[in-house]
């Protein structure tokens, strides 16, 4: 049996936050209950042949999942179990907006077997969340966190954003403190980076807004790695921090390039030998359901080469690393001489040892330029 997830797409947000790229909608609410007969009906189609799959996590995110209501959520989570051998989930994820959840809906969330949740704080800095247009206070931040703790949930991960413009190293620490004082299972850090077709996009093109410099960015990183680590989280992504055993099953799942099977627009799917995702347009996604037609907006065969590439490009995000020995045999004095020439390139920069090369504490700074020395 393969190791293998579910990601569930709710493209629904109260507000579309300036620096979002992913695909959600505000002001949609009206059309949520024809979401749900559609992705229903998604799930009740599928044809991936799964036989051979162990299903041990779900992910359910957005857009703002819990935006809708239980028994619409109880919906898209029943045509999941009818579908589809769930008795081996280990991890069920719901994400969820700070203030914009109560401790019935919570109780529910648990009673639906939700196991899981990630929490989208960003900062807890009132001129930062203003800024990113987020629609939550630092009062809701405590209140959904401490709820959901007393309805019984042991493992919550906190979404943080740094490199905010207008943040300071001093306003990243204040950050920094208010995780820990939350103790979490798992923090997910990200960088601030900058999407097109997003509104804090334009602003950056019209010099209404500067983003932080990449010195600053690097400052901001190495300040993060090192305050989590002091506080016991191991760094186990680029952007990912876990107590022991509270790593995100279900991002391994992408990262070890296992399958997965995405419902809802925009949501991406990998059955190992194809990669495809749903159309980006919550109308034709209805529409398409609705008349029978795909939803697959792109269906592409994954070649060796961009295998080799996704173990390279995958496994260096990983503080673990990967194995050399996974690298066809025909391509592996190549990867060899591209790797002494990064070496040089990038000196202290990456870890070889036993067959297993990883980036080292300095090398996770400049990552994306490293990885792309290495590919194929």
């Amino acid at each position: 049996m393969i190791k293998a997830g579910i990601y569930v797409h709710i493209p629904f947000c109260k507000v579309k936050c300036l620096y979002c790229d992913f695909y959600s909608l505000a002001e949609r609410e009206n059309s949520i209950d024809k979401f749900i007969n559609a992705i229903t009906k998604e799930i009740k189609i599928s044809s991936v042949d799964v036989s051979n799959w162990n299903i041990d996590t779900i992910f359910i995110g957005g857009g703002t999942p819990s935006i809708l209501k239980g028994q619409q959520l109880e919906k898209i989570i029943s045509a999941l179990s009818q579908k589809y051998d769930l008795t081996r989930l280990a991890e069920f994820t719901l994400e969820v907006n700070p203030g914009e959840v109560t401790i019935e809906d919570l109780k529910l969330y648990k009673s639906l077997g939700i196991n899981r949740l990630s929490i989208g704080v960003q900062s807890f800095q009132i001129q930062l969340l203003k800024f990113l247009t987020r629609t939550h206070e630092r009062k809701d931040i405590f209140k959904t966190y401490n709820n959901a703790r007393s309805v019984g949930f042991e493992n919550i991960n906190i979404d943080l954003i740094y490199s905010i413009p207008g943040q300071t190293l001093n306003l990243l620490e204040k950050d920094l403190n208010e995780v820990a004082i939350l103790h979490p299972e798992h923090i997910s850090a990200y960088n601030l980076t900058l999407e097109k077709n997003t509104e804090l996009f334009k602003m950056v093109k019209k010099n209404i807004v500067a983003m932080p410099s990449e010195s600053v960015n690097a400052g901001f990183f190495e300040r993060t790695v090192k305050f989590f680590k002091s506080k016991n989280y191991k760094l186990y992504e680029i952007s990912n921090f876990s107590k022991s055993d509270s790593q995100c099953k279900h991002n391994l799942h992408y990262w070890n390039i296992d399958p997965y099977l995405g419902f809802g627009p925009s949501a991406h799917s990998f059955d190992l030998k194809y990669r495809w995702h749903n159309t980006k347009n919550l109308d034709s996604y209805i529409k398409n359901i609705d008349q029978k037609k795909p939803v697959r907006a792109n269906i592409e065969l994954l070649s060796e080469v961009n295998k080799l590439n996704e173990i390279i490009g995958f496994g260096l995000r990983m503080s673990s690393g990967f194995d050399i020995k996974v690298i066809p045999i025909k391509y592996r004095k190549e990867f060899k001489n591209k790797l002494t020439s990064a070496k040089k390139k990038f000196e202290s920069c990456l870890v070889e040892k036993d067959h297993n090369i990883k980036l080292s504490e300095e090398g996770t700074l400049y990552a994306d330029e490293i990885i792309v020395n290495l590919l194929f």
